[in-house]
């Protein structure tokens, strides 16, 4: 089952639409949620200030009948229910995901500021699920026919490769995987050119050994390797650029231990430009396509 989190706004609406086109390729049911205050939600006809929580209630269920408005033109012939959640939306898509095998939210929503990146809810449940979350930002109007993943070497990054190569494979495009480093050469002269050849040759066999395996288990997924010297939000970004979708682990190799969500990662939330997903670690029972 996917879940997709709602609030009446237009991004909103936008991840439903790409919601509905995944469950569609997946063969998925899909679950419409909106979260609202617990007490409006529950609150008798006879208590004080009725006729608020009566409007509160037609208000989301409002933007439930629009969501599921949107399913239908989108036409994907896939199973839908709709619940309204009680609580912060970002407690409630995280405890909603929990049965779920994708969550899906838009990249900000109503209770974000004009012209803000990345909302508070988007953040707030990217890497704290043990499912992947997608964050739409942009769909593209039509297939630009490529899944970028972001490869580190580290375990996470592996559980990310995996998500992006079943991803390809299931609509049938071909997968970028690029591995971006940034250390700098310190000094000058042949020992900094040494220094730099040597490096390049560490990440190059970080990004052999990251694919190694996937091409038996997704023959039918063409591979194109990017390996770059440049700071690895940049190089995403730009990938993202020409991308369906962007997937990345939820933190990376030089990330701190604990982190929830590592600086790439949340780099790319901000800036990418087509939906992200965010893959957390295997170990917490994430079920790849």
């Amino acid at each position: 089952m996917i879940v997709v989190g709602v609030d009446g706004s237009r991004v909103s609406l936008e991840a439903v639409g790409w919601a509905v086109r995944e469950a569609g390729l997946r063969g998925s049911a899909l679950r419409v949620v909106h979260a609202m205050p617990a007490g409006p939600l529950e609150m008798s006809d006879d208590a004080p200030y009725a006729d608020v929580g009566r409007w509160m209630r037609d208000g989301a269920t409002s933007t439930l009948t629009d969501a599921l408005e949107r399913v239908r033109e989108e036409d994907g012939g896939v199973e839908v229910e709709s619940l309204l959640l009680p609580g912060d939306p970002r407690s409630a898509l995280i405890e909603a995901a929990k049965a779920a095998e994708l969550l899906v939210v838009g990249s900000h929503g109503l209770g974000g500021f004009r012209g803000m990146l990345l909302g508070s809810v988007a953040l707030g449940v990217s890497g704290h699920t043990a499912c992947p979350v997608a964050v739409v930002r942009q769909p593209p109007k039509r297939s630009r026919g490529e899944v970028v993943a972001g490869v580190d070497g580290s375990s996470v990054g592996a559980d990310a490769l995996g998500f992006a190569f079943a991803e390809a494979s299931l609509r049938g495009v071909g997968l970028r995987a690029v591995h971006a480093w940034n250390r700098p050469v310190v000094g000058g002269g042949p020992f900094a050119l040494a220094d730099a050849e040597e490096t390049a040759r560490g990440e190059r066999r970080v990004l052999a050994e990251a694919l190694a395996g996937w091409g038996e288990r997704y023959p039918d997924v063409k591979v194109t390797e990017q390996l770059e010297h440049g700071h690895p939000v940049d190089v995403l970004r730009e990938a993202s650029d020409r991308a369906d979708l962007l997937v990345v682990g939820s933190r990376g190799r030089g990330d701190l231990a604990g982190l929830v969500l590592g600086s790439v990662s949340h780099g790319v939330l901000q800036r990418a430009e087509c939906p992200i997903v965010v893959v957390p670690p295997s170990e917490r029972g994430v079920p790849l396509p």
